[in-house]
């Protein structure tokens, strides 16, 4: 569904961010993409859902494929139309609206607004919070409430593809767990390609099918999400798990990965 093809980005037409980047998302998949604080997660998600023209950001090589369209370089409001939905780290929401209100301006550019009351009605079923507190202003919603809201109004686009950064920041750990039961449940149900973009590497990797580790700005490892949180190198760098009951140095740890994969190409 998603292709990036050696896809390079530069930030102020000076700082180099993405390095070659090349990854691919299944139609109907669930890919998460794995990395430290700096090494271009986010990046890469605003590369594909059109967002860097506002941070001064452009592609200055590579190509992003969507359903085999070009769409690099094109502008958010007609990625969104081509049935790409990012929804920002952050949680932003429109505060001084209700739910139900944020949720439609989800809705906003959907072609078919036949289904739009189905659709809210398979939101609120998602996320009982949300139907439960519909009227209510949602700068008054907790944040677990509010990462939910952000999510439904996603779904509300009817999108193909949903781009999510960081769903679990600054979420309780019950929450987290609860937060990722329902992304995979919005994969099953709705057959949504999901690209998910977390700092918390185990619970992104128990709903994934596919993951990436990006380091400065290119892939560094990728493979079945089974297979890479069994890996002892990725559990002990990206999960805290170490073998011998404590986590090793950053520089041993990478150059032991270094070692044992080489990137893979798609």
């Amino acid at each position: 569904m998603l292709k990036l093809d050696d896809i390079q980005v530069v930030y102020g037409g000076a700082i180099l961010v993405l390095k070659g980047l090349s990854l691919h998302v299944p139609h109907e998949g669930v890919v998460a993409l794995l990395g430290a604080n700096g090494a271009g997660k986010s990046t890469t998600l605003k590369t594909v859902s059109g967002l860097l023209a506002s941070e001064h950001g452009r592609v200055t090589a590579g190509r992003i494929s969507f359903m085999g369209e070009d769409i690099t370089g094109l502008p958010a409001d007609e990625v969104v139309r081509r049935g790409i939905f990012h929804v920002i780290e952050g949680r932003r929401v429109f505060e001084d609206l209700t739910v139900e209100e944020n949720l439609a301006v989800g809705g906003y550019t959907r072609s078919n607004s036949g289904t739009f009351r189905q659709d809210l009605e398979f939101v609120y079923d998602i996320f009982p919070p949300l139907k439960a507190r519909h009227r209510q202003s949602a700068g008054y919603l907790s944040g677990g409430e509010q990462q939910m809201l952000a999510i439904g109004r996603g779904l509300m686009a009817h999108p193909r593809l949903l781009l999510l950064d960081e769903p679990s920041l600054g979420l309780a750990p019950l929450l987290v767990q609860e937060i990722f039961r329902l992304i995979r449940r919005i994969n099953r149900d709705r057959k949504t390609t999901i690209l998910l973009v977390e700092q918390n590497a185990s619970v992104a990797l128990s709903v994934s099918d596919s993951a990436y580790i990006i380091e400065d700005g290119s892939i560094a490892l990728s493979g079945n999400a089974d297979e890479l949180c069994g890996t002892g190198e990725v559990r002990e760098f990206y999960m805290g798990i170490s073998e011998h009951g404590r986590r090793s140095s950053y520089r041993g740890i990478k150059e032991e990965m270094r070692k044992a994969f080489r990137p893979q190409a798609h």
